[in-house]
């Protein structure tokens, strides 16, 4: 029995999108549903673009910003132009990965011409996956050690803002058991045990050491809430048994004091709330990004396949 088919049957069955081994009536030799190495060849040149254009880009980043300089960008415009430049990171890159990896993959000439061109987008899309974990395990290592100086210089930040308050007030309560039971889960803190034992008026006989320790438990209270009309008259108590002011002169020190406070308090606040945005509006870009760039390594998946069949 004759293997060759009809001529007619052959045209007929061709211009329906069937490849000529399945027409011909041919054994169909199966095949992997995806070439790998055509995928990590995609990946390899998708991620090292990547890279190559993420570290052109923090150059330009670093050079646009100088700490001498009273004109550099704010941090949402700044997150605005590095989430646009990633976006341009991730279609270049995605681009060349996908076309790559589909122009790279092997001939199917057994197999449907929509099943080929679905392959061949498979093939991009999977260039991208692999390139976009690539970048991020690159990009991980090196991050810890970002946070771990972010969560330093945040934690300087609230300790400046507070103006050594918090400081002290650990100082103070390490004194007379005070730091072992706060150290206790559940137990009292420094300003709790102060609030029990403090006098009607202050103790002139107290070390000015301890008298600084109490007053800084007091306004490190005072700087998450607010300091109570009883506390605020007892540090002016204090500040006048202390410094040999008027009552009314050391009513408008401690005001102030406790005004510049809540001026550091609000300036650190605002500081986070405007990192809280930006981060936010970062990883929506980057999703962004992603989800673009994953797109064109499927358009560029097929482009390279369909210009792969055509020569």
């Amino acid at each position: 029995m004759s293997t060759t088919a009809d001529p007619l049957i052959l045209e007929t069955v061709t211009s329906r999108g069937l490849a000529p081994g399945l027409a011909s009536g041919l054994p169909v030799i199966a095949r992997p549903g995806i070439s790998w190495a055509a995928a990590l060849a995609g990946a390899a040149v998708a991620a090292a673009i990547s890279i190559m254009l993420i570290a052109f880009g923090s150059g330009l980043g670093f050079a646009a910003v100088s700490p001498y300089s009273f004109n550099n960008p704010s941090v949402m415009t700044f997150t605005v132009i590095g989430a646009i430049w990633l976006i341009i990171v991730q279609w270049v890159s995605a681009f060349f990965g996908g076309y790559l990896a589909g122009r790279l993959r092997p001939t199917l000439t057994d197999v449907h011409t929509d099943e080929v061109g679905f392959r061949d987008t498979a093939t991009g899309f999977v260039a991208w996956a692999v390139a976009t974990l690539f970048v991020v395990a690159v990009a991980a290592s090196g991050g810890a050690s970002v946070i771990s100086g972010i969560g330093h210089a945040a934690t300087a930040v609230t300790a400046s803002a507070a103006g050594g308050v918090a400081q002290g007030a650990s100082a103070g309560s390490a004194q007379g058991g005070a730091a072992q039971a706060g150290s206790v889960p559940g137990a009292p803190g420094g300003y709790l045990l102060d609030m029990l034992f403090r006098r009607t008026q202050p103790n002139a006989q107290d070390s000015t050491a301890e008298a600084k320790a109490e007053a800084g438990r007091i306004l490190a209270t005072g700087a998450v809430g607010d300091v109570s009309q009883a506390d605020h008259d007892y540090l002016v108590q204090l500040v006048a048994s202390r410094t040999g002011l008027t009552p009314s002169d050391a009513g408008k020190r401690v005001d102030d004091v406790i005004a510049r406070e809540k001026q550091a308090v609000e300036k650190a606040k605002q500081a986070a709330d405007t990192a809280r945005k930006a981060a936010s509006a970062f990883s929506i870009y980057t999703a962004v990004s992603m989800l673009i760039g994953a797109f064109i390594a499927c358009v560029a998946g097929a482009i390279g396949g369909r210009q792969r069949d055509a020569f």
